[in-house]
């Protein structure tokens, strides 16, 4: 089941009697006062405000089923839930090569992995900001377990702090989605604000935004959490709370003390941090795939990249001959092809280089790229300075029809113009060929 895991059956009609019995009565009397000066209205209502904050705490914690958590620094609720349709991931050597290099070894240890994702006041950050629910997860048991942290007002953030400390101390490889530039950053900020809880240390970071946006970027445009749940892994999380509504949501936790919007604010959280541990299972398997067995071109061509950046260039270049052989859309087609060429010209291989620029010739950044390096290899490496000035022309002469009919920015055009136009004359000087002026035509 896909939902969050309520323990409504932990609720009995004792606590039913409790939270009843927290209900603000009709006529709520006023320091022995029918009607109470200005002072004691508002003093009164600040009682009732307290009294509504401590009301929808105890109802969230019923309908929840959650607890209250202490430490020395105060308390704070905790839910706990197992998922057990979440196999362990086991993370391959080499697929965290690709994705921390620098990492110690012993990272690729998925006991020591725990996932993170917090639900903050604010969407900008800053010093502001706070955290007010702190969800993490770990394998354990064949399953996932979900711990949520909720601070019910601003004062129990150090409770807060002071227990994910003890989780990191246990499992010290963070593992997040956009974490490095938006979670964790955070955190960092409201441990220094505290100035008695240290900044727990990490054993290393795994942010998996950027390999998810390499592997299906272009298949999907977004990569939101929930757009990769559903057309990557085959979930569908239903009802979803709209993110910029969570702030004002806690805030009017905190204000009036309702509780129920907050249900689907966990439940939230607990699908984001169910989509992380699935997403990283799958990614770390195609990075870890050494025979390229998934028959997605568009996911080989995101490894292939992946590879190229942390050269493990021949793995790349298999990757994208790979992906070539697929169905790739033309854009992603030509930049495949463009990758491979450059690799193949890098291992001399200068015949299957050729091939592929004159594959890309065209109007496009790609295909004056083939252009050029077309150009640059029959000048200098087949010694045909006749053959590099005609392919030199003809670039020209297609970058002056993309100019008239607006298919390339003026800057582009600029830019390009400037590169084959001193090509041109250095050829046109070696051919003793005269240039007429394409781009007066």
């Amino acid at each position: 089941m896909m939902g969050i895991q309520l323990n409504v059956s932990r609720t009995t009609p004792d606590r039913f009697a409790r939270l009843k019995a927290l209900e603000r009565p009709s006529t709520l009397p006023l320091s022995g006062h029918e009607v109470g000066p200005a002072g004691n209205l508002v003093e009164e209502e600040s009682i009732g405000r307290a009294s509504g904050v401590a009301m929808g705490s105890e109802k969230l914690a019923l309908i929840l089923g959650a607890s209250v958590k202490r430490n020395r620094h105060g308390e704070h609720l905790s839910l706990h839930c197992w998922h057990a349709d979440h196999a362990p991931c086991t993370p391959d050597a080499g697929a965290l090569r690709l994705l921390a290099p620098d990492a110690p070894e012993d990272v690729a240890d998925a006991q020591q992995w725990l996932f993170l994702d917090t639900e903050t006041t604010g969407l900008a950050g800053g010093t502001g900001t706070y955290p007010f629910l702190i969800g993490l997860a770990w394998w354990e048991g064949g399953g996932l377990e979900v711990e949520q942290l909720f601070m019910r007002e601003y004062s129990e953030e150090r409770s807060l702090l002071a227990a994910l400390a003890e989780r990191l101390a246990e499992r010290p490889v963070l593992v997040t989605f956009n974490g490095k530039s938006f979670d964790w950053p955070l955190l960092e900020t409201r441990y220094r604000m505290t100035r008695t809880i240290p900044l727990p240390a990490l054993r290393a970071h795994l942010d998996f935004l950027h390999p998810a946006r390499n592997l299906w970027r272009l298949r999907l445009g977004s990569v939101r959490l929930s757009q990769l749940e559903r057309y990557v892994l085959g979930w569908d999380r239903g009802a979803d709370v709209v993110a910029e509504l969570i702030p004002r949501i806690y805030l009017d936790f905190v204000r009036a003390g309702h509780a129920e919007p907050l249900v689907p604010v966990f439940h939230h959280n607990q699908m984001d941090l169910r989509g992380l541990a699935g997403l990283s299972g799958r990614i770390v398997s195609l990075l870890g795939d050494k025979e390229a067995t998934s028959q997605d071109g568009l996911e080989l061509y995101g490894v292939s990249r992946i590879c190229e950046r942390r050269g493990e260039v021949k793995r790349a270049r298999k990757l994208y001959e790979q992906s070539i052989a697929s169905v790739l859309p033309a854009e992603t087609d030509r930049a495949a092809r463009t990758a491979l060429a450059r690799l193949a010209k890098r291992d001399g291989d200068l015949a299957l280089a050729r091939e592929l620029w004159e594959s890309t010739l065209g109007n496009s950044r790609e295909g004056y790229e083939a252009y050029e390096q077309l150009t640059i290899y029959y000048e200098h490496e087949a010694r045909e300075p006749r053959q590099a000035l005609a392919i030199a022309r003809e670039a020209v002469a297609q970058l002056r029809r993309a100019n008239q009919v607006g298919t390339i920015a003026a800057v582009e055009y600029r830019r390009i113009k400037a590169r084959f136009e001193h090509r041109l004359l250095r050829l046109e000087r070696k051919t003793g060929r005269t240039l007429l002026d394409a781009f007066d035509a």
